[in-house]
């Protein structure tokens, strides 16, 4: 060892940013176990390497005692003082013992702390990129689909997509480019773990922004997302300026901006709402396209009580009733659908609010 090492621990501090100083004391730490690995020792030892030269030295530390029982860990007083006067009970003796060939086995160890370091700062550097990601949207390469997960290429790090975060009935081919969204970033013995998705609503709203200035600027606020992905959404807009169409701004001139945020998301569509402070309009309002007669509210129930024209109740429902599923996560309301003519019929045993 010599200064070669030093050069290159120089080298990395500046180029990576991993102190010298750390890397140095990992690697005396190292060339500890490596001596006690390789020269069949129990010794207590201390392994220096030298801040300016490089130099490595091994040196045995025994405890100086009165009466010696273990000659590996003792030195008595009297045979301590003869080597160094200033030492006295409970010090510790340093012998230097360095094998002739422990330069190599240095230099090995060395290259082997050396490289972990590297590899953990790099994973450090990606945990600390993607976690300030989190909740946003990464572009990536298909890689590979490995017992249906979907292993995404980022460039600097792979990101998986799990079953769970797949749209239902997407299919995913290496080499094709996709967004997602940044669901979670974990530390793991192997390194980051990036959870992607594609079902979330995140990944919605940040489309969004991509494809509308109004929102991405604060021109219009995003009041809230309901997702089923793959099939249909629900997003509830409000304008900050009196001027803005908050709905035509999302969907832009001839449905362009938000027909651009469908075709990325494979044909799910995407109905675009005006938020309201009133829950009565707000609750009309994400039923479209179905029209509203009425709606009333218990508060206490957080229960709409909504009526339809006949011909609407099919509509407002939606298939298998995903109409009023989203509307009542859109506004946090349940939601409770009746055609004039149920009302017709109850109103007669008193039951016209039901």
């Amino acid at each position: 060892m010599n200064g070669e090492l030093l050069n290159a621990l120089d080298q990395l501090e500046r180029e990576r940013g991993i102190s010298k100083d750390v890397l140095i004391e990992a690697i005396e730490a190292a060339l500890i176990s490596a001596y006690r690995r390789n020269f069949n020792s129990a010794q207590n030892v201390r392994v220096a390497v030298h801040r300016d030269t490089g130099e490595i030295k091994v040196y045995a530390r025994r405890t100086v005692v009165e009466e010696v029982n273990d000659p590996r860990e003792e030195i008595s007083r009297e045979e301590a003082r003869e080597k160094d006067p200033s030492l006295d009970l409970g010090d510790v003796y340093e012998s230097e013992v360095t094998p002739r060939d422990f330069g190599r086995i240095a230099a090995q160890t060395a290259k082997q702390v050396v490289v972990q370091r590297i590899r953990e700062a790099e994973r450090g550097m990606i945990f600390d990129e993607f976690s300030e990601r989190e909740g946003d949207i990464v572009t990536g390469i298909v890689q590979r689909v490995e017992h249906r997960l979907v292993i995404i290429d980022l460039g600097k790090a792979e990101a998986v997509l799990g079953p769970g975060e797949q749209m239902p009935g997407e299919f995913y081919r290496p080499g094709e480019r996709i967004k997602t969204y940044v669901a979670e970033v974990k530390k793991t013995t192997k390194g980051p773990q990036i959870v992607v998705s594609r079902t979330h609503p995140g990944l919605l709203k940040r489309l969004l922004e991509l494809e509308v200035p109004e929102i991405r600027d604060g021109t219009v606020e995003l009041k809230a997302v309901a997702r089923e992905a793959g099939s249909r959404s629900k997003i509830a807009v409000q304008a900050r300026e009196e001027n803005v169409d908050p709905v035509g701004a999302c969907v832009g001139a001839k449905g362009s901006r938000i027909q651009a945020v469908v075709t990325e998301l494979r044909g799910e569509k995407i109905d675009v709402i005006s938020w309201d402070p009133d829950p009565r309009t707000f609750v009309a309002n994400a039923l479209s396209p179905a029209k509203v007669l009425e709606v009333q509210v218990d508060e206490g129930e957080k229960l709409a009580r909504v009526v339809v024209p006949d011909y609407q109740l099919s509509l407002a429902i939606g298939k298998e009733g995903q109409n009023a599923r989203l509307a009542a996560k859109l506004t946090g309301w349940r939601i409770d659908i009746k055609s004039e003519s149920q009302i017709r019929e109850a109103a007669p045993e008193g039951d016209s609010d039901a």
